[in-house]
């Protein structure tokens, strides 16, 4: 480890990129305690209290607790994820898009320049929506918004549509001159932020009493225990051998070579999850705002650690990754790519047999993936609040009464750990990982392992 991070710096173009990264997260940081003007932050602070289980607490994680405090980035990176994931889909069901995608660098180029454009869009909408939001917002005896109007409205959509751009540009720049996956680490500093105080928060709790020693070792073991199963899982791949039959290419001769088709045990990555999230938040939420008892109902049943939440939340989260994986791997594709360069698998005709057996492994690996996404996503319900089965009917109190407490109370852990937040931490750091690695590797200096490299997500 020592090894590893002395040769990180030995290189000078690496050790620039590197400090360039850092200088960037810093900007960030900083832009981060500038509060949108017009804005009375005790009065937002009691909101965001109440509603950190909704869909805006859900929004505030992936803004780096922006949102909560209304600082110039309080919108984030989420209109350029959701600009990027709208792009992607579009590209399956519109052919022009479909087209230019398939044009190399220049389509790239253009459907960059398309994702710019909508989050634009998607930013001016957000935060006009907001800023209506805010306005009508008085918890108390001090509204949130100190001058409401078209003023302190023109002004929250041109503050939070620059913030998100100008987090869009450092994205780009940490990308091009700095160590890669700009945008992935702008969301995993502003993640990782979060998590210091909190579990110091939580551990603080040894002090006063009201967690036991025991407790404390057996929260520290799951975090071990689910850190290294994210990590084993997200290097999982099940590889198809392919091989290339010979062919005379003038005087050459090309082919005969073997290699294989890596299929990721989690081929959704995080998305299946954040799709689900929302989903699953938005009744609740909107539940939370009408006075009826059937609305009063719905939002006491979908709120967190609830057994319909977490079923629905399951289901949601199944359904989401083998849609997701369907629209982003297109077995019949990948088959017509092997054949026109002359690659077959081993035993398989080539064309539909090839598409069909493809798409019969990826299958199997999505259900797994699935599996696997649901009980990362469910790990935060355990240790925050337990599962509550006294509020299922009929068997509910029996449960409640004969099952352990920590089950149906949780372990009283103040901190969001799992699901969307663990994923995205522990992903960046394995790709970040993998990418010094390969920079390493170039120029013969030890790696983090010496046994081998350490694989990110993309393989």
């Amino acid at each position: 480890m020592i090894t590893f991070i002395r040769n990180i710096f030995i290189i000078p173009e690496l050790r620039r990129r590197i400090i360039f990264t850092l200088l960037l997260l810093a900007v960030y940081r900083i832009g981060s305690q500038i509060v949108t003007p017009g804005i009375n932050i005790a009065a937002l602070a009691e909101i965001f209290e109440r509603a950190k289980d909704t869909i805006f607490g859900f929004i505030d994680m992936f803004s780096g607790q922006n949102l909560g405090r209304m600082t110039i980035f309080a919108l984030g990176i989420m209109p350029y994820i959701s600009a990027s994931i709208i792009l992607q889909l579009l590209q399956v069901v519109w052919p022009y898009l479909e087209r230019i995608s398939k044009e190399g660098e220049l389509g790239r180029k253009k459907i960059t320049q398309y994702t710019r454009y909508g989050t634009v869009f998607i930013a001016i909408v957000q935060g006009f929506g907001i800023a209506l939001f805010l306005e009508r917002l008085n918890p108390g005896t001090m509204p949130v918004v100190l001058n409401p109007g078209w003023g302190f409205r023109l002004l929250t959509v041109l503050t939070l549509t620059t913030g998100t751009i100008f987090l869009m540009w450092l994205g780009e720049q940490i990308s091009e001159r700095g160590i890669g996956n700009g945008i992935s680490l702008i969301i995993y500093a502003g993640i990782a932020i979060g998590f210091v105080p909190a579990v110091l928060n939580t551990f603080g709790g040894f002090k006063t009493g009201e967690m036991k020693p025991l407790t404390i070792i057996f929260l520290v073991i799951i975090m071990v225990v689910v850190i290294a199963f994210i990590c084993f899982v997200e290097m999982g791949q099940r590889r198809i051998p392919v091989s290339y039959a010979k062919r005379v290419q003038g005087r050459r001769m090309m082919g005969g070579q073997s290699t294989f088709l890596p299929l990721k045990v989690n081929t959704g990555g995080v998305i299946p999850i954040i799709f689900a999230s929302s989903v699953i938040v938005f009744p609740s939420t909107i539940a939370a705002m009408i006075d009826h008892p059937i609305a009063q109902w719905i939002g006491s049943n979908l709120g967190f650690g609830m057994p319909l939440y977490n079923l629905l939340y399951i289901v949601s989260i199944i359904f989401f990754t083998y849609f997701y994986v369907s629209i982003i791997f297109n077995p019949t594709d990948v088959s017509d790519n092997l054949k026109k360069y002359g690659g077959f698998i081993p035993g398989i005709r080539a064309g539909k047999n090839t598409a069909d057996y493809i798409d019969n492994v990826l299958s199997k690996l999505t259900f797994v993936g699935a599996i696997y996404l649901a009980i990362v996503a469910i790990i935060p319900t355990f240790l925050i609040s337990g599962f509550k089965f006294d509020a299922l009917p009929w068997v509910g109190d029996w449960l409640a009464a004969n099952l352990p407490k920590f089950l149906s109370e949780g372990l009283g852990v103040q901190f969001y750990f799992g699901g969307t937040s663990i994923l995205i931490v522990v992903g960046v750091a394995m790709d970040t990982v993998q990418q010094i690695e390969a920079q390493l590797t170039m120029r013969n200096y030890e790696t983090f392992s010496r046994k081998g490299k350490v694989r990110g997500r993309r393989g």
